[in-house]
Protein backbone atom coordinates (compact mmCIF):
# COMPACT_ATOMS: atom_id res chain seq x y z
CA UNK A 1 0.00 0.00 0.00
CA UNK A 2 2.81 2.37 0.82
CA UNK A 3 4.73 1.86 -2.39
CA UNK A 4 0.84 2.12 -4.44
CA UNK A 5 0.64 5.75 -2.72
CA UNK A 6 4.24 6.66 -3.19
CA UNK A 7 3.92 5.89 -7.09
CA UNK A 8 1.09 7.64 -7.31
CA UNK A 9 2.29 10.61 -5.62
CA UNK A 10 5.46 10.64 -7.96
CA UNK A 11 3.04 10.70 -11.32
CA UNK A 12 1.09 13.10 -9.51
CA UNK A 13 4.01 15.56 -8.86
CA UNK A 14 5.09 14.70 -12.29
CA UNK A 15 2.24 15.65 -13.82
CA UNK A 16 1.87 18.90 -12.10
CA UNK A 17 5.59 19.87 -13.03
CA UNK A 18 4.19 18.87 -16.97
CA UNK A 19 1.59 21.15 -16.77
CA UNK A 20 3.39 24.03 -15.06
CA UNK A 21 5.98 24.11 -17.67
CA UNK A 22 3.36 23.33 -20.96
CA UNK A 23 1.92 26.75 -19.65
CA UNK A 24 5.27 28.49 -18.79
CA UNK A 25 6.49 27.79 -22.59
CA UNK A 26 2.93 28.91 -23.40
CA UNK A 27 3.07 32.09 -21.68
CA UNK A 28 6.94 33.29 -21.86
CA UNK A 29 7.25 32.26 -25.39
CA UNK A 30 5.29 35.30 -27.16
CA UNK A 31 7.12 37.55 -24.42
CA UNK A 32 10.50 36.30 -25.57
CA UNK A 33 9.54 37.13 -28.86
CA UNK A 34 8.44 40.67 -28.14
CA UNK A 35 11.48 41.07 -26.72
CA UNK A 36 13.82 39.53 -29.45
CA UNK A 37 11.72 41.96 -31.61
CA UNK A 38 12.70 44.95 -29.50
CA UNK A 39 16.40 44.27 -29.50
CA UNK A 40 17.40 42.82 -32.55
CA UNK A 41 18.16 45.12 -35.83
CA UNK A 42 17.63 44.14 -39.49
CA UNK A 43 21.11 43.10 -39.94
CA UNK A 44 21.13 40.47 -37.08
CA UNK A 45 22.86 42.61 -34.88
CA UNK A 46 21.25 42.81 -30.87
CA UNK A 47 21.22 46.31 -29.40
CA UNK A 48 19.43 47.89 -26.47
CA UNK A 49 19.15 50.93 -27.93
CA UNK A 50 15.54 50.85 -27.64
CA UNK A 51 15.71 50.31 -23.59
CA UNK A 52 18.05 52.71 -22.79
CA UNK A 53 15.76 55.02 -24.21
CA UNK A 54 12.65 53.73 -22.66
CA UNK A 55 14.43 54.16 -19.29
CA UNK A 56 15.62 57.36 -20.04
CA UNK A 57 12.42 59.18 -19.13
CA UNK A 58 13.66 62.93 -19.65
CA UNK A 59 14.37 61.62 -23.57
CA UNK A 60 11.53 59.35 -24.04
CA UNK A 61 9.49 62.57 -22.92
CA UNK A 62 10.68 64.66 -25.01
CA UNK A 63 10.68 62.15 -28.35
CA UNK A 64 7.53 60.94 -27.28
CA UNK A 65 5.62 63.02 -25.77
CA UNK A 66 2.26 61.16 -26.61
CA UNK A 67 3.44 57.97 -24.88
CA UNK A 68 4.63 60.03 -21.96
CA UNK A 69 1.45 62.01 -21.67
CA UNK A 70 -0.03 58.40 -21.84
CA UNK A 71 2.04 56.61 -18.87
CA UNK A 72 1.43 59.44 -16.60
CA UNK A 73 -2.27 58.90 -17.44
CA UNK A 74 -2.69 55.63 -16.65
CA UNK A 75 -0.13 56.15 -13.48
CA UNK A 76 -2.85 58.40 -12.13
CA UNK A 77 -5.61 56.54 -13.21
CA UNK A 78 -4.35 53.57 -11.46
CA UNK A 79 -3.74 55.14 -8.09
CA UNK A 80 -7.47 56.94 -8.54
CA UNK A 81 -9.12 54.07 -9.40
CA UNK A 82 -7.59 51.81 -6.76
CA UNK A 83 -8.49 54.76 -4.27
CA UNK A 84 -12.19 55.18 -5.61
CA UNK A 85 -12.62 50.75 -5.35
CA UNK A 86 -11.45 50.65 -2.39
CA UNK A 87 -13.69 53.39 -0.51
CA UNK A 88 -16.19 52.93 -2.55
CA UNK A 89 -16.70 49.15 -2.33
CA UNK A 90 -14.90 48.18 1.02
CA UNK A 91 -17.55 49.59 3.62
CA UNK A 92 -20.44 48.85 1.08
CA UNK A 93 -19.89 45.00 1.15
CA UNK A 94 -18.70 45.39 5.24
CA UNK A 95 -21.97 47.04 6.28
CA UNK A 96 -23.77 45.00 3.96
CA UNK A 97 -23.41 41.70 5.86
CA UNK A 98 -23.09 43.27 8.83
CA UNK A 99 -26.60 45.19 9.19
CA UNK A 100 -27.95 44.79 5.67
CA UNK A 101 -28.06 41.19 4.63
CA UNK A 102 -30.79 41.06 2.53
CA UNK A 103 -29.30 43.53 0.19
CA UNK A 104 -26.62 41.20 0.12
CA UNK A 105 -28.10 39.80 -3.41
CA UNK A 106 -28.51 43.13 -5.04
CA UNK A 107 -25.03 44.54 -4.31
CA UNK A 108 -23.53 41.49 -6.11
CA UNK A 109 -25.71 41.83 -8.91
CA UNK A 110 -25.07 45.41 -9.63
CA UNK A 111 -21.28 44.67 -8.76
CA UNK A 112 -21.66 41.66 -11.66
CA UNK A 113 -23.74 43.62 -13.79
CA UNK A 114 -20.64 45.32 -15.97
CA UNK A 115 -19.48 41.84 -17.05
CA UNK A 116 -22.39 41.35 -19.03
CA UNK A 117 -22.19 44.71 -21.01
CA UNK A 118 -19.76 44.13 -23.34
CA UNK A 119 -17.09 47.72 -23.49
CA UNK A 120 -18.09 49.20 -26.70
CA UNK A 121 -22.06 48.99 -24.60
CA UNK A 122 -20.89 50.28 -22.33
CA UNK A 123 -19.41 53.80 -24.06
CA UNK A 124 -22.42 54.24 -25.73
CA UNK A 125 -24.39 54.93 -22.66
CA UNK A 126 -21.18 56.63 -20.72
CA UNK A 127 -20.66 59.30 -23.49
CA UNK A 128 -23.26 61.44 -22.86
CA UNK A 129 -22.32 61.00 -19.18
CA UNK A 130 -18.92 62.14 -19.86
CA UNK A 131 -20.19 64.83 -21.93
CA UNK A 132 -21.26 66.60 -18.83
CA UNK A 133 -17.96 65.52 -16.79
CA UNK A 134 -16.14 67.31 -19.45
CA UNK A 135 -18.19 70.12 -18.96
CA UNK A 136 -17.58 70.50 -15.31
CA UNK A 137 -14.21 68.64 -14.68
CA UNK A 138 -12.46 68.85 -18.49
CA UNK A 139 -11.35 66.43 -21.02
CA UNK A 140 -8.16 64.86 -18.81
CA UNK A 141 -8.21 61.46 -19.19
CA UNK A 142 -8.06 61.20 -15.35
CA UNK A 143 -11.34 61.46 -15.69
CA UNK A 144 -12.05 58.13 -16.59
CA UNK A 145 -11.62 57.04 -13.27
CA UNK A 146 -15.07 57.16 -13.04
CA UNK A 147 -16.18 54.42 -15.72
CA UNK A 148 -12.95 52.39 -14.63
CA UNK A 149 -14.32 52.40 -11.42
CA UNK A 150 -17.61 50.74 -12.98
CA UNK A 151 -15.51 48.00 -15.22
CA UNK A 152 -13.66 46.65 -11.98
CA UNK A 153 -16.23 46.71 -9.75
CA UNK A 154 -17.15 42.30 -10.58
CA UNK A 155 -13.78 41.22 -9.96
CA UNK A 156 -12.85 43.58 -7.05
CA UNK A 157 -16.53 42.58 -5.43
CA UNK A 158 -15.45 39.01 -5.81
CA UNK A 159 -11.89 39.55 -4.23
CA UNK A 160 -13.48 41.51 -1.75
CA UNK A 161 -16.28 38.88 -0.78
CA UNK A 162 -14.36 35.72 -0.82
CA UNK A 163 -12.05 37.43 1.66
CA UNK A 164 -14.71 38.59 4.25
CA UNK A 165 -15.91 34.93 3.67
CA UNK A 166 -13.08 33.66 4.97
CA UNK A 167 -14.16 35.35 8.80
CA UNK A 168 -16.64 36.33 10.91
CA UNK A 169 -16.71 39.50 10.73
CA UNK A 170 -19.82 39.61 12.18
CA UNK A 171 -18.12 38.06 15.86
CA UNK A 172 -14.87 40.74 15.21
CA UNK A 173 -16.96 43.58 14.93
CA UNK A 174 -19.17 42.94 17.75
CA UNK A 175 -16.45 41.88 20.16
CA UNK A 176 -14.85 45.14 19.03
CA UNK A 177 -18.11 47.35 19.52
CA UNK A 178 -18.41 45.69 23.20
CA UNK A 179 -15.06 47.12 24.04
CA UNK A 180 -15.70 50.84 23.08
CA UNK A 181 -14.27 50.99 19.14
CA UNK A 182 -15.98 53.54 17.19
CA UNK A 183 -17.23 52.17 13.81
CA UNK A 184 -14.50 53.69 11.83
CA UNK A 185 -12.21 51.62 14.49
CA UNK A 186 -13.69 48.58 13.47
CA UNK A 187 -13.38 48.90 9.97
CA UNK A 188 -9.47 50.25 9.66
CA UNK A 189 -8.29 47.69 12.91
CA UNK A 190 -9.77 44.88 12.67
CA UNK A 191 -11.90 44.36 9.52
CA UNK A 192 -9.20 45.49 7.58
CA UNK A 193 -5.98 43.72 8.57
CA UNK A 194 -8.01 40.56 8.59
CA UNK A 195 -8.65 40.76 4.63
CA UNK A 196 -5.36 42.52 3.91
CA UNK A 197 -4.96 39.88 1.17
CA UNK A 198 -8.54 40.11 -0.52
CA UNK A 199 -8.00 43.74 -0.46
CA UNK A 200 -4.33 43.28 -2.37
CA UNK A 201 -6.32 41.37 -4.51
CA UNK A 202 -8.39 43.87 -5.46
CA UNK A 203 -6.25 46.22 -5.87
CA UNK A 204 -3.85 44.36 -8.03
CA UNK A 205 -6.61 43.10 -10.16
CA UNK A 206 -7.64 47.35 -10.65
CA UNK A 207 -3.91 47.90 -11.54
CA UNK A 208 -3.96 45.08 -14.15
CA UNK A 209 -7.61 46.41 -15.78
CA UNK A 210 -6.26 49.85 -16.14
CA UNK A 211 -3.12 49.63 -17.71
CA UNK A 212 -4.73 46.85 -20.40
CA UNK A 213 -7.93 49.17 -20.96
CA UNK A 214 -8.24 50.18 -24.75
CA UNK A 215 -11.59 50.32 -25.81
CA UNK A 216 -13.08 53.30 -23.34
CA UNK A 217 -10.59 55.70 -23.63
CA UNK A 218 -10.05 55.68 -27.97
CA UNK A 219 -13.81 56.27 -27.86
CA UNK A 220 -14.25 58.69 -25.51
CA UNK A 221 -10.97 60.41 -26.96
CA UNK A 222 -8.67 59.92 -24.37
CA UNK A 223 -5.28 59.39 -24.21
CA UNK A 224 -3.97 56.54 -21.89
CA UNK A 225 -1.20 53.56 -21.78
CA UNK A 226 -2.97 51.51 -24.06
CA UNK A 227 -3.95 54.44 -26.36
CA UNK A 228 -0.52 55.71 -27.00
CA UNK A 229 0.61 52.41 -27.61
CA UNK A 230 -1.83 52.24 -30.45
CA UNK A 231 -0.49 55.50 -32.18
CA UNK A 232 3.34 55.01 -31.39
CA UNK A 233 2.96 51.87 -33.18
CA UNK A 234 2.41 53.35 -36.51
CA UNK A 235 6.09 55.41 -36.19
CA UNK A 236 8.06 53.19 -33.94
CA UNK A 237 6.99 49.26 -33.70
CA UNK A 238 10.09 48.73 -31.55
CA UNK A 239 9.16 51.21 -28.83
CA UNK A 240 5.55 50.31 -28.80
CA UNK A 241 6.34 47.04 -28.02
CA UNK A 242 9.11 47.37 -25.16
CA UNK A 243 6.33 49.49 -23.81
CA UNK A 244 3.40 46.78 -24.56
CA UNK A 245 5.91 43.68 -23.03
CA UNK A 246 6.81 46.51 -19.97
CA UNK A 247 3.42 46.78 -18.77
CA UNK A 248 2.90 42.51 -19.03
CA UNK A 249 5.94 42.32 -17.19
CA UNK A 250 4.83 44.82 -14.36
CA UNK A 251 1.56 42.71 -14.04
CA UNK A 252 3.25 39.39 -13.73
CA UNK A 253 5.28 41.03 -10.97
CA UNK A 254 1.86 42.12 -9.20
CA UNK A 255 0.67 38.81 -9.54
CA UNK A 256 3.75 37.00 -7.61
CA UNK A 257 3.79 40.15 -5.51
CA UNK A 258 0.21 39.31 -4.16
CA UNK A 259 0.84 34.99 -4.08
CA UNK A 260 3.97 36.23 -1.51
CA UNK A 261 1.64 38.47 0.46
CA UNK A 262 -1.06 35.91 0.52
CA UNK A 263 1.07 33.10 1.49
CA UNK A 264 2.93 35.08 4.31
CA UNK A 265 -0.62 35.89 5.24
CA UNK A 266 -1.13 32.15 5.52
CA UNK A 267 1.83 31.89 7.20
CA UNK A 268 1.36 34.48 9.86
CA UNK A 269 -2.23 32.95 10.34
CA UNK A 270 -1.19 29.38 11.09
CA UNK A 271 1.36 30.33 13.39
CA UNK A 272 -0.64 32.75 15.76
CA UNK A 273 -3.35 30.17 15.63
Amino acid sequence: MAGLIARRARRQATFRWIVVVVLGIFFLLPLVAMLMFTIREPGGQYTFDTWRQFFDWPQLANTYPELWEGMKSSGGLVLLTVALMLVMLVPTVVWTRLRLPWLRRVVEYLCLLPLTIPAIVLVVGLAPVYAWVTYFLGGSALTLTFAYTVLVLPYAYRAIDAGLSGIDVRTLSEAARSLGASWGTVMWRVVLPNIRSAVLSAAFLTVALVLGEFTIASLLNRTNLQVAVNLLGKSSATMSVAVSLAALVLAFILLFALSFASRRRGQTTRGTS
